[in-house]
């Protein structure tokens, strides 16, 4: 695997430098370090693969990470944060964070999460279920289900209903109004989307993520790393 370049921003220096050294193994390559968002945000030349950052207990830096994506669209903006609570993991997720992750999590468990961030997915830790699930954060249609939900479109999400129900191409066909060979094209974009082989594993990973006929509160479940869109074997 090549080295992937990321930008660290952390207030405490000491962190950085050793993140940074640990990350070597992965391997990503830190070539960027700042203090502080707005330090970043300063400095738009310097490009990089990755944004990880820790926006401290500024509720403002936390605030101004989707102004930091649009000035790096290029690169995946991941959270690597000491708490979590309601209101900061709803902020990031309305600003379209790929991942938001714990400082207790081990390294071999942030190697693999920052690897799914490359790979397109998005990973959130297992305490994201429980509030959810406890109404302590409320989905957002246009930001949290579209991260969880691996930014699958409307008529995705249907064949993956009709997948639950065991429906066959013709049988989801007819249903939704559209041709067999329609329903293949969508199928094998949702399967590439959400990581999974075949339209078993699609089932169960719609299960999981709550894609049944009535829409509710939305939650992967895998364990640590857990991803929004990581098929179960």
């Amino acid at each position: 695997m090549s080295m992937q370049t990321v930008i660290l921003i952390d207030a405490n220096k000491l962190f950085r430098e050793g993140l940074s050294r640990l990350l070597l193994d992965v391997p990503f390559q830190v070539t960027a370090e700042y203090a502080s968002v707005d330090e970043a945000m300063a400095d738009p030349s310097v490009r990089a693969e990755l944004v990880l950052v820790d926006p401290g207990e500024d509720m403002g830096a936390l605030a101004r990470i989707g102004q930091l994506r649009q000035q790096r669209p290029e690169a995946p903006v991941v959270i690597l944060t000491g708490g979590l609570d309601a209101r900061r993991l709803t902020q990031a997720l309305e600003a379209g964070v790929s991942g938001y992750l714990m400082k207790d999590m081990s390294a071999d468990a942030l190697a693999q999460s920052l690897r799914l961030v490359m790979m397109g997915e998005k990973v959130f830790p297992t305490h994201l279920a429980e509030l959810l699930v406890t109404g302590q954060v409320q989905p957002q249609p246009a930001t949290e289900i579209t991260a969880l939900r691996k930014g699958l479109s409307q008529r995705e999400t249907q064949i993956l209903r009709c997948l639950i129900d065991g429906d066959s191409n013709k049988i989801i066909a007819g249903s939704l109004g559209i041709t067999e060979a329609t329903v293949k094209v969508h199928l094998k974009s949702l399967l590439r989307k959400i990581n999974a082989v075949n339209r078993t594993q699609a089932a169960i990973w719609a299960m999981n993520n709550g894609l049944g006929h009535h829409e509710g509160t939305q939650a992967a479940n895998s364990d640590t790393p857990e991803t929004a869109g990581a098929a179960s074997a």
